[in-house]
C-alpha cells in the first residue's frame, strides 16, 4: 500500500510539472503585454525570460520531491540523501521567493502608469508566502529526518557493544 501511495505521489508531482510548464509555454502567448507581438518577440521578452529562468528552482524542487518520495518508497527516509534532498528543496524554495519578490518589485516600480499591477502584486504575494511555506516545511521535515537519523546512529552504536 505504501509503494503504491508514493507511486501515486510522484505521478501527481509529474503532472504538476507537465501543467506548470504548459502554462509556461501557452500563457504568454495570451498576456497582455504579448497578446499582439509576434511569437519569436513573445519569447525574447526580457520580462518573459526572467520567468522562464525564475521558473528553475521550481522544476529543480519538483524533481528533488520525486526523488525524495523514491527514498521514502524504498524506506530510505532516514538517510543522509535523503536529507540533502529536503535541504535543497529549502534552498529551492527560498531562492524561489527571492526572484518573485525581485519581479513583484521590478513591476511595481517600472509598471506602465496606466496599467495597474495590483494583481501581479498580490499573484506575487501569494507565490512568496506560498514558496516560504515549502521552504519551512522542508527544515521542519529535514530536522525531523536529521533527529531519525541520529537515533538510528546511537541505536547501532547501542547494539554493537
Amino acid at each position: 500500500m505504501k509503494q503504491k501511495s508514493t507511486i501515486f505521489l510522484q505521478g501527481v508531482i509529474v503532472l504538476i510539472g507537465i501543467v506548470a510548464l504548459s502554462i509556461m509555454i501557452y500563457f504568454p502567448t495570451t498576456e497582455g503585454r504579448a497578446e499582439h507581438l509576434d511569437l519569436l518577440s513573445i519569447y525574447t521578452d526580457p520580462f518573459i525570460m526572467y520567468a522562464y529562468l525564475a521558473s528553475i528552482p521550481f522544476f529543480v524542487a519538483l524533481y528533488k520531491a520525486f526523488r525524495l518520495l523514491g527514498y521514502i518508497g524504498d524506506n530510505k527516509i532516514f538517510s543522509p540523501s535523503a536529507l540533502m534532498v529536503l535541504r535543497s528543496i529549502q534552498y529551492c524554495a527560498i531562492v524561489q521567493c527571492i526572484l518573485i519578490v525581485i519581479a513583484g518589485i521590478y513591476s511595481r516600480i517600472f509598471h506602465d502608469k496606466e496599467d495597474d499591477p495590483a494583481g501581479f502584486m498580490a499573484l506575487c504575494m501569494i507565490g512568496s508566502f506560498i514558496a516560504i511555506t515549502v521552504a519551512i516545511v522542508a527544515a521542519v521535515f529535514g530536522k525531523i529526518v536529521q533527529q531519525g537519523i541520529y537515533l538510528m546512529e546511537e541505536n547501532e552504536q547501542l547494539k554493537s557493544r
